[in-house]
């Protein structure tokens, strides 16, 4: 994946960058392979405790690579689809296909993900964006759900994450024009978890906040989060308690308090 994404280790903190800055990191085939090779690969390592998600150059993702669209005009239903070979309405990874995959696969890891955006998210880009935890963005960031523009819908899991960040009738209006938008605009409407000069910065000094607490908390964290939206509030409840059970007394549970008390940083074991 090295032509594609580039991941570096240290101190329980992933930092992996889109490197296609020739094409603004846009997204083609072999950035979708990478994409999904590399969410596979930090939810088996668990040293991992936090992800950066960052494009290299002027941009985080410029979107879906020009060459899909051209199959499109051509008249090859296949160039609809990231695979080439078939429709996008079997699924090939749990509840997603291989596109979704590419967005909810960041979704799906069970650490915390913050995405650091600037110069460009659009269309698939913005997607592969809102598949992190948090989102830290520059001001100036240009962003679009651009779908509409070739004739299409949000199609990488971007609809089922974008109702519970922004207002509904915003939503419609981004999604049925097309417009682009700042990142400013961004953190008024939700997408944005802050706003920074320095994204890439604001986001790193954040995953070593992370990665500095208890693993197993944060992981149980993420998991009753990413589980809330189809329960229901005795689920729900249930769950916190479950999950609770687990945590108190445990090794790094007992960590943390020793280190509390004795003023000192927490040396934790992996989850």
């Amino acid at each position: 994946m090295s032509d594609r994404i580039q991941v570096t280790k240290k101190d329980g903190v992933a930092d992996v960058k889109l490197v296609r800055a020739d094409k603004m990191n846009a997204l083609d085939d072999a950035m979708f392979e990478a994409l999904l090779a590399t969410t596979e690969e930090l939810a088996r390592d668990k040293s991992v405790r936090c992800v950066v998600l960052s494009g290299d150059g002027r941009a985080f993702c410029a979107g879906l690579d020009m060459g899909n669209f051209g199959k499109m005009a051509e008249g090859n239903k296949e160039g609809g689809s990231p695979s080439g070979r078939q429709g996008l309405t079997p699924r090939t990874h749990g509840i997603t296909n291989r596109a979704q995959q590419a967005v909810w696969g960041w979704r799906a890891l069970p650490v915390p993900v913050i995405a650091a955006v600037h110069g460009v998210a659009l269309g698939g880009g913005f997607q592969v964006m809102l598949g992190a935890d948090m989102r830290i963005i520059h001001p100036e960031t240009k962003l679009s759900i651009m779908e509409i523009k070739w004739g299409l819908v949000p199609d990488m899991a971007g609809t089922a994450i974008m109702g519970s960040l922004c207002r509904d009738d915003r939503l419609r209006e981004l999604t049925y024009t097309g417009r682009i938008f700042s990142g400013a605009d961004a953190a008024e409407y939700g997408f944005a978890t802050e706003v920074s000069e320095t994204p890439y910065e604001r986001a790193m000094e954040l995953a070593v906040q992370i990665a500095g607490k208890n693993p197993d908390a944060i992981r149980a964290n993420k998991e009753i989060f990413n589980n809330l939206p189809d329960m229901t509030a005795a689920e729900a409840l249930l769950q916190e308690s479950v999950l609770q059970d687990k945590l108190i007394g445990s090794k790094n549970q007992i960590e943390a308090i020793m280190a509390e008390l004795q003023k000192r940083p927490a040396v934790f074991a992996d989850s």
